[in-house]
């Protein structure tokens, strides 16, 4: 199953995820750092992302992502079906695959590990 994630960069976390929490979105520890804040929403989720370690986002980009529950290699292999290219990343929070839409937009399908979270994180 997919959830949307939209991906707010920002200048600090903590600020950011006490205001999303007062619009009633409810905060994740089990799968944030202090980086990457992740809060629920009845209909989706909005991840919170540092914009100093965000690989070259600028603080107020937002990127639309998807997290999934569902196997990496499951998704890949229908975008494959599909004729759809992608590509599959190791990254800091688990694995990503990359797809581009049909208007060149990159959307983000994001399969989340908390151990490689806090390992990645322990290194910083």
């Amino acid at each position: 199953m997919l959830t949307v994630l939209p991906i707010r960069y920002v200048a600090d976390v903590e600020a950011s995820r006490t205001f999303y929490e007062g619009l009633g979105l409810t905060y994740r520890a089990d799968v944030s750092v202090p980086v990457w804040a992740h809060l629920d929403a009845p209909a989706g989720a909005v991840g919170i992302h540092d914009f100093t370690v965000s690989k070259g986002k600028p603080i107020g980009t937002v990127e639309l992502g998807f997290a999934t529950d569902e196997r990496l290699e499951d998704v890949s292999a229908r975008l494959t079906d599909r004729g759809y290219e992608h590509t599959l990343f190791d990254e800091d929070f688990g694995r990503s695959i990359r797809v581009t839409d049909p208007d060149g937009v990159v959307i983000q399908i994001q399969e989340i590990d908390p151990d490689t979270m806090r390992r990645s994180q322990s290194q910083l």
